[in-house]
């Protein structure tokens, strides 16, 4: 019977029974039938599929039933054959059963179909197999002659055939390839098969999944045979295997690898099928089938394959051509290679294998540096690994000189270069961190710098330009001595950059030397330059000193590119932008040329015109593709993140990434990655300004992290997740020309919109600032303008405290966000990094935020007030925080209640101190608060009592002392204070009536004051002494008193508020003789105050008032100044408190001003009682404050005889008004005024004959009889001393040179004093500070008639100020007598130091003869 055409044996059995009884008497003649209809219709190989169950034959009558195998009539049939043959059945089985394959495979339906096989033969084969294992079972089939079959047939079987066999147990894949005659033909025919395989997998979705299954199979039996350990051996018939298996293996990478160079010429069903291959390196596809030792040797092997794989690249042809290897432009079927490779080794092993294959063998350089890329963008521990081997590369090629060593490490260092900085340092950095110092590798010997300037030479030919700008700007150590093998280099280098068409001359101010791409032009690079000099100027309002040092020492760049670029013509706004004051400043510094000037402005107006004529004209559109292109990679990146076991592609995907958001960013992503790193970073944080492409681009990148991180938290909590998230963000901050916009755009949503955010966007930004300070080290320092009123102006910041400025907790609202905000940062912290150590997770988070939770948890929640014990089980699921339904202030006091958040308080850098709690709480609006006032009273109360006071200092406290809380208090309100601006301050007026301190504690802050810039620190003294000024007095007026026991009596002791007013409160006095109002009032309240618990209340009064005569007198001549406001209250207050008549001193203060009023008004005589200076206080007080002008002079010729020290105070009181109305002209003291005051009491002086210039030099210097006036001067008065000097020149009448032989010196003195203060830039007055008009005095008997003085200057400035001093003293000294030179010798020196023209005239004209000659001729006066 015919296989196909008639019924299967069972059927064609079982249906004749049904027919008819049957005629045979037993089964033993039924069998003798069947056999011999067989023999007659006989086809073995059809028989073989009878595999069916066995045939009921039922006899008549109910006879038993008795069952007929089909395999025994198969074996019968066999048997009967192979006897009449003369061949054994187990043989004959053989034949007929490969006869039946060979026929089953040759069914094909389409070649196309050939490594697989259609359901049909599947199906006919299946059977076949289920007969010949009976056949096995039954010892009636021979494996080795089967096998031997196979290889004769005519077409080999189809791959899948030969798969079934080896799957079934028929024949193991091993057994055929061993039992082949023809090796060679065999590994052709694997070989051709599998790529037929790999090809038939981009079929439907049945044939991928069996060409899958074919393939991990057939790839255990190469690995278990091809790369057999040696140690386990194996069995002696298996001689052929290792040999094919290892062949095919080999082969097939060589298909693979051959198309990695020809990536863009291949079809693309071929680069798939090539892909599908690579799935034989997954090692999941192995498991426990392969021994490790195995799978470590065939991915050993391999990698080692790829790397040496056509070996023809030179060197020079890596150096050229590198940047073409990085990782986003390798060919995808080597990066997937090497990626699954990489997963059977560690980042050190890997590394470790590269490095033998590097020492051992020729290298394909193309293949080697592509696999640097791809570990260190996969491997986040390989950038440290590859520093290590770069190190171990360059101690070998010192020590040995060996140039090999030398190129491997420079090519790998620019390799791992090329990924960018996120995952491997700049090459510039490297250059410098590696050859930049005295310690260097090539500083040991001259040999080895010799051997340096070799090999960098012998690289100059094939390098491209920015590698030779970094060697140029950034040149190796090199010792004074061998200075001409540096030169040698950078000749030779300058020589290859100008046939590169690239001149070092050209380059930018700021251009990237660390850049993956070609030279930018120079008049790209200028662009930027310009972009940057604007940043910078915009932040400091100087010209950047890079732009200065171009203009002298880069000039042709500066004129023909930076210039150019600056200067481009547009419409100029209405108001001043930056680029025009930035212009403007170039402009005034003459760093500009008048005509190149001039034709910008002709051009911008042409510009406005032509703008006027086409108001339609409309910007060039920018094609989006770019943005499309990112978008798509990173939706393409969550699929990744939120599959775990896809999360080994993620590293690829995001360097994918990368290289799209460097398409999109375009010559921005150029920017100096080596300037950059260094430079700070410009934020406004008050009004953040982006460009729209920018915040694009920013938006984009931060609404993927959300939603990764919803995504991902979906599936697996964040400790579950891997580190996609952290080489998400580190990427980003890889791509340094983002940071600014990025910071700006978390600036618009933290700081400006925070409250405005849901749940959503909280949770993502919590944990992308996480992520940031994770990258910390990628992210220069911030500059953080916050702008005027702001609690930090223009700051210098770390990422941790930016944050920490940017979570500002003011009303009900904004404490809600910040909660959020930071109950989800640190939840996420503690989940996403549950196995780190507190020390770990000190660096991860920005210490403010764990702290501002200690502030805002207690503040909402009475619980936590109460907490004392951890609660274990209290864990903040992190799922729940996205939960809609939960309320902030639960999940806060969740995440306060767990044992690791306990843990993490009692580090120190966590710990919030009663300081740092006092700046929160006074950041607090009271009137926008979420607590009530009681509410907030009872916060308080426990805050101070029971939390901080008890507390110890240790952990933020006060040691249970009072006395140091209150000074933590004071000092608290200066510290914020001078965050504010001064006018702002209105909550310092409600500090407690009860806080009692000492002065000690205002002194110790300016001790303990961190000197910076000397402007800096003056102005921070001058805005601290303001605070310290407010806070004594919104204090207890006694305060400033202190009463003490001397013997049996009560006395006042103001020693310290004395020298404290004397030390530094005296500076900040407008008056410069004067102190305020407010405090002169309060420290006399004070003193009445504090009389009451004297004995003598008037006694103690007067006692204080004496000694204030010599130890302050300053307090006298504010009291002076403040007395037509001081005398009603101080009569009022000691009426009340003693109802008796004032004390004595105070009696005589009214009738000095009863004088000076009298003496003024009526014309009584002035007394000349007490001590001058506070007599000379008064009357100048009281002319200021009453008389008429034009009655001055009348009143000082009233003035009766030993009157020379009162007109030498009025003299000094009325130069300190003089000062004051230059340096505070506010201060309602007018210049004109105080002027011609001064020059009527000079005038009386010199009438009078009376000396006054000593009053011009320090006690030290001059006479101790003014040491009074000038221990109650301001510092800065006195220092200013000589520019009143010389203000009053109009007065100097002709016999002072000759009557004050000491007047040449003071004059000298001044002038140098003068000089000093211009040369040191403090306190001379500002161009506007002098615009008045002169005086217009001229007499005859001036000795500056013909000789110009300050007050004529109608706009002076301080040269102007000095310019005039000069020419004063250049005509005074020629008409000088000998005497007045007799001791300007000391001032000689200083003299020709800071003027040589002065001095000379000093040094000629002190010579006797010289001064004889000026004698004789004085009748020119």
């Amino acid at each position: 019977m015919a296989g196909a055409g008639g019924g299967a044996l069972r059927e064609l059995l079982a249906g004749r029974a049904r027919k008819r009884k049957s005629t045979f008497g037993s089964t033993a003649e039924l069998r003798a039938a069947v056999l011999s209809l067989l023999d007659r219709h006989q086809n073995l190989s059809d028989l073989l599929l009878e595999v069916e169950g066995s045939a009921k034959l039922a006899g008549e009558g109910g006879r038993e039933h008795q069952e007929l195998s089909s395999e025994s009539f198969i074996v019968s049939v066999l048997q009967e054959q192979a006897s009449r043959l003369g061949v054994p059945t187990a043989v004959l089985a053989a034949k007929n059963a490969v006869t039946k394959i060979e026929q089953i495979c040759q069914c094909s339906v389409s070649p196309s179909q050939a490594p697989l096989l259609n359901l049909d033969q599947r199906e006919s084969l299946s059977c076949l197999l289920r007969t010949v294992k009976d056949l096995l079972e039954n010892n009636v089939f021979s494996r080795s002659h089967f096998c031997q079959e196979i290889w004769k047939m005519k077409d080999l079987p189809v791959l899948e055939a030969v798969w079934h066999l080896h799957r079934n147990g028929i024949t193991g894949l091993g057994e055929l390839l061993e039992s082949s005659a023809d090796g060679r033909a065999v590994e052709e025919w694997l070989c051709s098969s599998l790529c037929a395989l790999c090809e038939r997998a981009e079929g439907s979705p049945q044939d991928a999944e069996h060409a899958g299954r074919v393939l991990s199979d057939f790839a255990i039996v190469f690995l278990q045979n091809g790369f057999q350990p040696s140690e386990l051996g194996r069995k002696l018939e298996f001689k052929k295997v290792p040999h094919i298996c290892h062949a095919v293996l080999q082969r097939m990478l060589t298909w693979v690898l051959d198309a990695v160079g020809k990536e863009k010429e291949e079809d693309v069903s071929t680069l798939q099928a090539m892909r599908f291959w690579l799935n034989v390196f997954d090692v999941s596809i192995y498991k426990s089938a392969v021994h490790p030792d195995s799978l470590q040797q065939f991915f050993r092997h391999t990698l080692t394959e790829v790397l040496t794989y056509n070996p023809l690249l030179k060197v020079s042809d890596a150096i050229h051509k590198q940047r073409e290897w990085s990782f986003t432009r390798t060919c995808s079927l080597l990066t997937t290679l090497y990626r699954k490779l990489f997963v059977a080794f560690s980042a050190k092993e890997s590394i470790c294998q590269l490095q033998r294959v590097l020492e051992t063998h020729e290298v394909n350089w193309q293949h080697v540096l592509s696999c640097v890329s791809t570990l260190v963008v996969c491997h986040a521990e390989a950038e440290l690994l590859f520093k290590d081997l770069l190190s171990h590369l360059l101690i070998k090629a010192f020590e040995n000189y060996d140039m090999e060593n030398m190129i491997t490490a420079f090519l790998i260092a620019r390799q791992a270069a090329l990924e960018g900085p996120a995952v491997f340092m700049p090459y510039s950095e490297w250059f410098k961190a590696s050859f930049g110092n005295a310690s260097s590798h090539h500083g040991s010997s001259k040999k080895a710098l010799v051997f340096l300037f070799e090999f960098l030479s012998e690289l100059v030919p094939f390098e491209v330009a920015p590698y030779l700008k970094v060697h140029i700007m950034y040149p190796p150590f090199v010792p004074t001595k061998h200075r001409s093998v540096l030169l040698e280099y950078i000749t030779l280098a300058k020589t290859r950059l100008a046939d590169l068409k690239v001149a070092i001359e050209d380059m930018g101010l700021y251009e990237d030397l660390s850049s993956t791409h070609n030279s930018v032009q120079p008049q790209g690079q200028a662009l930027r330059d310009v972009e940057k000099a604007l940043q910078i100027f915009e932040n400091t309002r100087k010209i950047p000193t890079s732009v200065i040092e171009a203009s002298i020492f880069r000039r042709p760049y500066y004129t023909s590119w930076f210039l150019p670029a600056l200067l481009r013509p547009r419409v100029l706004p209405k108001a001043p932008d930056t680029r025009m004051a930035f212009i403007d400043s170039l402009k005034r510094a003459d760093k500009i040329p008048s005509n190149l000037y001039s034709t910008y402005i002709q051009a911008c107006r042409a510009r406005k015109e032509k703008m006027l004529q086409d108001e339609s004209k409309v910007e060039p559109s920018h094609s989006k593709e770019p943005a499309e292109q990112l978008k798509a990679e990173l939706d393409a990146l969550r699929v990744l993140i939120v599959d775990q076991a896809k999360h080994e592609d993620v590293p690829a995907q995001i360097a994918v990434i990368s290289d799209r958001l460097s398409n999109v960013l375009g010559h921005n992503s150029d920017e100096n990655e080596a300037a950059i790193l260094n430079s700070r970073i410009q934020v406004n944080v008050f009004d953040p300004q982006l460009e729209p492409c920018h915040q694009s681009v920013v938006d984009l990148l931060l609404t993927s992290f959300c939603q990764n991180l919803i995504a991902a938290s979906y599936f697996n909590p964040p400790d579950r997740q891997g580190p996609c998230l952290s080489l998400f963000v580190k990427m980003i901050c890889g791509h340094r020309s983002l940071i600014p916009a990025l910071l700006g755009r978390l600036c618009q949503l933290i700081y400006h919109q925070g409250p405005s955010l849901n749940d959503a966007h909280i949770l993502g930004l919590a944990a992308f600032m996480i992520h940031l300070c994770e990258s910390r080290s990628l992210i220069p320092e911030i500059e953080a303008d916050f702008g005027i009123s702001q609690p930090v102006a223009e700051k210098v910041l770390s990422i941790s405290e930016f944050w920490s400025c940017l979570l500002v907790c003011r009303t009900e609202e904004s404490l809600s966000f910040c909660t959020r905000f930071c109950t989800a940062a640190v939840s996420y912290l503690l989940c996403k990094f549950s196995s780190f150590s507190c020390d770990d997770l000190c660096a991860l988070v920005p210490p403010s935020l764990v702290k501002k939770l200690q502030y805002f948890v207690p503040r909402l929640s009475l619980e936590a007030r109460g907490i004392t014990s951890k609660e274990d089980k209290a864990d903040l699921v992190w799922s729940s925080l996205t939960c809609p339904s939960l309320n902030y202030r639960r999940a806060s006091l969740c995440l306060w209640k767990q044992a690791r958040f306990q843990e993490l308080l009692k580090e120190k850098a966590f710990q919030l101190s009663f300081k740092e709690w006092l700046l929160l709480e006074l950041e607090m609006y009271p009137e926008k608060d979420v607590l009530s006032a009681s509410e907030r009273q009872d916060f308080h109360y426990w805050a101070i009592y029971q939390w901080y006071l008890p507390a110890p200092s240790a952990s933020g406290g006060c040691d249970g002392d009072l006395e140091k809380a209150c000074g933590i208090i004071i000092d608290c309100i200066l510290d914020f204070s001078q965050r504010l601006d001064l006018g702002s301050c209105g909550q310092l007026k409600s500090v407690s009536p009860d806080i009692h301190c000492k002065l000690q504690i205002l002194q110790e802050r300016l001790k303990d004051r961190h000197r910076g810039s000397a402007l800096g620190e003056q102005l921070w003294r001058q805005q601290e002494l303001l605070l310290h000024r407010r806070i004594l007095v919104g204090l207890p007026a006694s305060t400033l008193i202190v009463t003490c026991r001397k013997g049996k009596k009560t006395v006042l002791d103001c020693e310290d508020f004395f020298h404290y007013v004397n030390s530094e409160l005296k500076n900040i006095s407008s008056r410069g003789y004067a102190l305020s109002y407010g405090i002169t009032a309060h420290f006399f309240r004070g003193l009445l105050n504090a009389s009451l618990d004297c004995e003598e209340s008037a006694e103690g009064v007067n006692d204080v008032l004496t000694t204030c005569q010599t130890k302050c007198p300053i307090v006298l001549f504010s009291a002076v100044l403040w007395w037509p406001r001081l005398e009603p209250l101080l009569c009022s207050q000691w009426k009340r408190l003693f109802g008796a008549p004032l004390p004595e001193e105070l009696e005589r203060l009214r009738e000095y001003q009863s004088s000076a009023m009298g003496f003024l008004s009526s014309g009584r005589v002035f007394p000349l009682s007490g001590p001058p200076w506070i007599s000379a206080a008064f009357l100048h007080c009281t002319v200021q404050q009453q008389s008429p002008r034009g009655r001055e002079r009348n009143a000082l010729k009233r003035l009766g005889t030993d009157t020379e020290q009162l007109l030498v105070s009025l003299l000094f009181f009325s130069l300190m008004d003089l000062i004051s109305a230059k340096i505070a002209p506010k201060e309602g003291v007018d210049f004109q005024t105080s002027l011609e005051w001064a020059l009527e009491i000079l005038q009386c002086l010199e009438e009078r004959g009376i000396s006054w210039p000593l009053l011009f030099l320090s006690a030290e210097e001059g006479s101790r009889k003014y040491s009074v006036l000038h221990s109650a001067a301001s510092d800065r008065h006195s220092r200013l001393l000589p520019v009143a000097f010389y203000s009053l020149t109009p007065g100097f009448h002709h016999k002072l040179l000759t009557r004050e032989h000491v007047f040449l010196y003071v004059a000298l003195n001044l002038y140098i004093q003068l000089l000093q203060l211009f040369v040191e830039g403090k306190d001379l007055p500002q161009p506007e500070q002098f615009r008045r008009q002169g005086l217009g005095l001229e007499s005859d008997t001036a000795l500056g008639y013909d000789l110009p003085c300050l007050c004529c200057v109608p706009q002076a400035d301080p040269l102007e100020v000095i310019s005039a001093a000069r020419r004063f003293l250049l005509g005074a000294i020629p008409r000088c007598p000998a005497k007045s030179f007799g001791n300007v010798g000391l001032l000689l020196e200083a003299c020709e130091k800071l003027d040589p023209e002065v001095g000379a005239a000093l040094q000629h004209f002190s010579q006797p003869a010289a001064a004889m000659e000026v004698d004789e001729e004085l009748f020119l006066f």
